[in-house]
């Protein structure tokens, strides 16, 4: 008996074909503690075969066994392992066949590198109850792609009529199977699978007082995409397909907008606080997406998720790396959310005089962070420049420039001049200044601005608070036309 990816799909194969029959009833078994699961795998012999499973979207090994003379071994350990699927894999670190991991381990696998797809697994509850499964499925999915082969070259409409009800039935009828599996089984793995792999089917359009309602199909698959699935059931992460489906609903059923972002991850990592393995593996996967995310302003969500999780304990979950990578990115990120009144700045420009960026009266500010020896900012500020000279100085948006690299005044001052970058605020940190800031334990302005590369930009609105950052010159065009026409 093989467990495949696509096995729930339909599209296994099979040797042999057993006929449908009622789903078998489970009787967990107590009292066994840990793991005790023998296997033969021929031809193998004297060598380590393992355990695998599925951890998210990856793969990792469990365990291991020694086949003896007669390709026989055992896993086994004092701790069960978490249910879900697993797989066999050997020497060569090639996957044999896959099993369900219930809550019962003790049980036994025979198999043949040469024959996959005939595993045949004796003593588990779920793997009788999936091979059962599997049969009708087999059988059922080859009529159903008879009958959709025959559909789809119809000739006459009373033979699409008849094929097209033949195809209904069919497909009800495996339906029905999975919904008795979790109807009589509602606390086996194969139930939970069914689960997890379920998606809401559109529904129509409904018609409310003589107009239809074009948003209700979203709103309803929406609403049930999670049904009769636990975000704290740790098998969640042991199967190859809820972190997809986790990504899919994140993509097309909830908006790019941090608040809406935000709502949607408090509430999975709330409903998963008590999941042992996978409440870690949500609030690591949130933090990574939305550290460096792919959206401005998104990152309003790792601040959330610093400030009610990490900041609250949940940084025990991280090694001492990791640890200062999040506060430190944290701490770089909460100074300059959208929204916010950008950091203050008051540096020293060209002439020596002291200029702070809130001193600037204008309509938009941009704030460019450059360094005069870097490639990239060599070809970006000139064309900066140009933006400013052809548009952006006639709608009042001043340009307040920083060189980073104060220890090469005099580059500096040579691009400038070489550039005829005329008309900006530019200015730079002295070594006094940036030492009285240490001396005081104040953050510099590296950090409050989160400036790891070069150029960095921000655009502030008259009251100098945060519109934009770490767009292209482009976008930030694009928003300074909109916002100028909105006004």
């Amino acid at each position: 008996m093989a467990l495949s990816l696509t096995a729930f799909s339909q599209q296994k194969s099979a040797t042999s074909k057993p006929k449908p029959k009622a789903p078998l009833k489970t009787s967990p078994k107590t009292g066994s503690t840990g793991r005790n699961i023998s296997i033969t795998l021929t031809p193998l012999k004297n060598c380590k075969v393992y355990l695998g499973s599925y951890m998210g979207t990856g793969r990792t090994l469990v365990d291991s066994a020694m086949l003896n003379d007669k390709s026989q071994g055992v896993f086994k350990g004092d701790k069960k392992l978490t249910g879900g699927i697993y797989f066999v894999v050997s020497p060569q670190m090639t996957i044999q066949f896959e099993v369900l991991m219930d809550n019962v381990q003790q049980f036994s696998i025979v198999g043949d590198t040469s024959l996959k797809d005939q595993a045949v697994i004796r003593g588990s509850v779920d793997n009788d109850l999936f091979k059962s499964y599997t049969g009708f499925s087999v059988e059922k999915g080859q009529l159903i792609q008879q009958l959709s082969n025959a559909y789809k070259t119809a000739t006459n409409k009373a033979d699409s009529i008849r094929l097209l009800a033949a195809l209904t039935k069919a497909d009800k009828e495996l339906q029905d199977y999975r919904a008795n599996i979790m109807k009589q089984h509602p606390n086996s793995l194969l139930a939970m699978l069914f689960n997890t792999m379920k998606r809401p089917e559109l529904p129509p359009v409904p018609v409310v007082n003589g107009k239809a309602d074009s948003a209700y199909p979203y709103r309803y698959v929406k609403d049930h995409f999670w049904d009769d699935v636990l975000f704290s059931d740790d098998r969640l992460l042991r199967t190859p397909f809820f972190e997809p489906k986790l990504d899919d609903y994140f993509k097309y059923y909830v908006s790019p907008e941090p608040d809406s972002l935000i709502e949607e991850v408090k509430y999975i990592l709330l409903s998963a606080r008590t999941g042992k393995e996978i409440y870690p593996y949500l609030l690591t996967k949130f933090t990574n997406k939305y550290m460096n995310p792919e959206f401005m302003g998104q990152d309003k969500v790792f601040v959330y998720l610093f400030e009610n999780f990490y900041a609250k304990g949940d940084t025990t979950i991280l090694n001492a790396s990791s640890r200062k990578t999040v506060i430190e990115r944290a701490y770089s990120l909460m100074a300059n959310q959208l929204g916010k009144p950008a950091p203050v700045l008051n540096l020293t420009d060209t002439t020596g005089k002291i200029v702070p960026l809130h001193s600037i009266n204008a309509a938009f500010t941009v704030v460019a962070f450059w360094d005069p020896n870097c490639g990239h900012c060599k070809d970006e500020m000139p064309r900066l420049d140009s933006f400013y000279r052809h548009k952006w100085k006639n709608m009042n948006v001043a340009i307040y420039g920083v060189n980073i690299y104060e220890n090469e005044l005099p580059a500096w001052k040579k691009f400038i001049s070489d550039n005829k970058l005329s008309g900006w605020t530019h200015t730079y940190q002295t070594k006094a200044a940036r030492d009285a800031e240490e001396k005081a334990g104040a953050p510099n302005y590296r950090q409050l601005y989160d400036i790891f590369k070069t150029p960095t930009l921000y655009l502030l609105d008259k009251d100098k608070r945060i519109i934009a950052k770490q767009l292209s010159i482009e976008q930030f065009d694009d928003l300074i036309m909109t916002k100028s026409k909105n006004k």
